[in-house]
């Protein structure tokens, strides 16, 4: 394979350019539209939720400490249910279900750049065939 004597160059100007998008808060600037929810999801108040559900809306807003490894991963949105955003910009999180030994169905998945401070989140109690957004 033949090396490109530019490559270093255009890696550090890529890197330069990188740090020159940063703004005052220390994070690149996103260009993406504001959320608009899909045609179809309804709202639900988190009063109406279980009370599992505060307790996981608790966390994610202090940046955990989560019961499950795979809380606060990166949620692909495979089912295209809610609003098309880039990948990395919805995380999962496992409503836990009394009496199962498992993660069970029950997930709260919400949108945003910064973790703790979500732009939307959403219930689905059926392992993502349906979502309720999360009333603010």
């Amino acid at each position: 394979m033949r090396r490109s004597r530019w490559g270093w160059r255009a890696a550090l100007s890529a890197g330069l350019l990188g740090l020159a998008l940063l703004g005052a808060t220390g994070t690149a600037a996103r260009t993406e539209a504001p959320l608009q929810d899909a045609p179809g999801i309804a709202q639900v108040a988190l009063a109406d939720l279980p009370p599992e559900a505060h307790t996981v809306m608790r966390l994610i807003r202090q940046g955990g400490p989560f019961p499950y490894d795979k809380d606060g991963t990166v949620f692909f949105n495979r089912e295209r249910l809610l609003p098309a955003h880039k990948r990395g910009y919805y995380r999962e999180y496992t409503v836990p279900t009394p009496g199962l030994r498992h993660r069970g169905a029950r997930r709260i998945v919400c949108g945003g750049w910064e973790p703790t401070v979500p732009d939307a989140c959403y219930y689905t109690a059926d392992h993502y065939a349906s979502f309720r957004r999360i009333a603010p």
